[in-house]
């Protein structure tokens, strides 16, 4: 877990040092398509395993728990930010 949090702060650090590059500033264009493609084979990956489609009904349930849990959670804490580090008027 730590090496892949820490390539996305290199990526970062490297983002930020050759922001003015304008090779970089088009990749944000494939970055959905990324994720689209990244998502279907997710997909493949989930259905063609016999035992995540035998159970889930259970996986299902719990999934869908995490998922509004996590997404109610975000919502939340960006509202948290947004009220307490961004004043009206553009002002911080």
């Amino acid at each position: 877990m730590f090496t892949i949090i820490g390539i996305m702060f290199i990526g970062v650090a490297i983002g930020y040092l050759f922001k003015n590059i304008s090779f970089l500033k088009k990749t944000e264009k494939t970055i959905s398509c990324t994720i689209v493609l990244l998502l279907f084979i997710l997909g493949i990956s989930i259905g063609s395993n016999k035992q995540i489609i035998d159970n889930l009904g259970t996986f299902g349930w719990q999934a869908a728990i995490i998922a509004v849990s996590a997404t109610c959670g975000s919502i939340l804490a960006s509202w948290m930010v947004l009220k307490l580090f961004f004043k009206k008027g553009g002002k911080q």
